[in-house]
């Protein structure tokens, strides 16, 4: 058989044209999905990046007020993530604690956190990483109210020793409902102070000083109706020598805490409590530094001429008589003093500002020659430290 080299030579040149079209068809669709996967991966990273670079960024970048996260003891970093969401701290949780842990920064501790909505994530990790104020566990323990704590004194206590904040603790002391209450249970201790108006605290003076258990989970009303019962009590058992003085008991209460800070010995709180007494006899103002300083609101060592103008029903230089109210928690040293002061003819004391002894005199003249000796220095050594201020400030 003859072979038609000529029909082979066309059927291959055929076959291999055939062959380049489908190659380069194949390189054609190659091309074009490469392109499209190409494109897809841009446009993916885009969106993934635009995605990640909202949920990591501020929630609202124009919010800068502080707002309060606590974050439980045992906090998972899934927790932590969704404690912020729910605060709206964070746009997305999951996100969030992959972003905590790409970082290798799941580990934080617990505490109470002022964190702000304009924080992106890197910052809000990074004042997680620095730690918050630490959460005080919930454990029975013991707080002692100290003789001549004022009530935000007793507030920071109670914050120092159990997991109630003092500024929860002075709401529930300034509330109305709790007073309504403690007005129903110990109604003849409480009662008078339903009549009396322009006090700065309605229960100062009324949280006995003493040592007081605290059991996990009581609240602030638990231990403030604990501590007015310790005054009930202490009050009850005082009916008979109350018969020994003339002003009531929220009067007496007044008078031996300004007597509380105004001395420090069994002796010198009954001389001081008699010369307040000699005071109140003629309508001779009291004129207590203690009360001027409560009366301002701020602890202070000297008492300026400026301090006592302050306008205060406290103010005992610009009002004769009592305060209005108690100015702290008194021991009950103090009020026996009170109700059994020692009378003499003295009108005036000071204390010596090195050694806190305390002087008397029956005259005026004595008693600024006395101040001259045991107070002047100080104010003239204050004096001389606020001048040397002026002059290192103005250099």
């Amino acid at each position: 058989m003859k072979i038609d080299w000529n029909k082979i030579r066309e059927d291959a040149k055929v076959n291999e044209t055939m062959h380049v079209k489908e190659l380069l068809w194949t390189n054609r669709v190659i091309k074009i999905i490469l392109w499209i996967f190409f494109i897809t991966l841009v446009v993916g990273s885009l969106l993934i990046y635009w995605k990640l670079d909202k949920d990591l960024g501020p929630v609202d970048a124009n919010s800068s007020e502080a707002i309060e996260v606590t974050i439980p003891i045992g906090s998972t970093s899934s927790d932590i993530a969704q404690i912020l969401e729910d605060e709206k701290l964070v746009n997305n949780s999951q996100i969030f604690n992959l972003f905590m842990k790409f970082k290798g920064a799941s580990d934080f501790q617990a505490g109470h956190y002022q964190l702000k909505p304009n924080m992106n994530a890197d910052q809000l990790i990074a004042t997680l990483n620095k730690g918050g104020e630490p959460i005080q566990e919930d454990i029975d323990t013991t707080l002692t109210v100290v003789e001549g704590m004022q009530l935000t004194d007793i507030a920071e206590v109670v914050a120092e020793q159990t997991p109630i904040e003092a500024e929860a603790f002075m709401d529930r002391v300034q509330s109305e409902d709790l007073f309504e209450e403690l007005l129903g249970r110990f109604p003849s201790l409480i009662q008078p102070l339903s009549e009396i108006e322009g006090l700065k605290y309605r229960l100062e003076g009324y949280l006995f000083p003493a040592t007081y258990d605290y059991i996990a989970g009581m609240t602030a009303d638990d231990l403030i109706i604990n501590m007015v019962e310790k005054s009930n009590i202490e009050f009850q058992k005082l009916q008979e020598d109350l018969n020994n003085t003339w002003l009531s008991y929220h009067q007496l209460l007044t008078l031996a805490s300004v007597v509380e800070r105004e001395a420090s010995t069994d002796e010198d709180r009954a001389l001081v409590a008699g010369v307040f007494f000699n005071r109140l006899n003629i309508e001779m103002p009291l004129q207590s530094d203690i009360t001027v300083i409560y009366a301002l609101g701020e602890h202070k060592e000297l008492v300026t001429f400026e301090d006592l103008e302050v306008d205060s029903p406290y103010n005992t230089y610009q009002n004769a008589g009592l305060p209005v109210g108690p100015i702290n928690s008194p021991s009950l040293s103090s009020i026996m003093a009170t109700i059994y002061p020692t009378y003499s003819d003295n009108y005036y004391f000071v204390a010596d500002m090195n050694t806190g002894e305390i002087y008397y005199s029956a005259t005026e003249a004595e008693h600024s020659a006395l101040v001259e000796q045991y107070v002047q220095p100080f104010f003239d050594e204050a004096e001389q430290e606020a001048n040397q201020e002026n002059v290192e400030s103005q250099e």
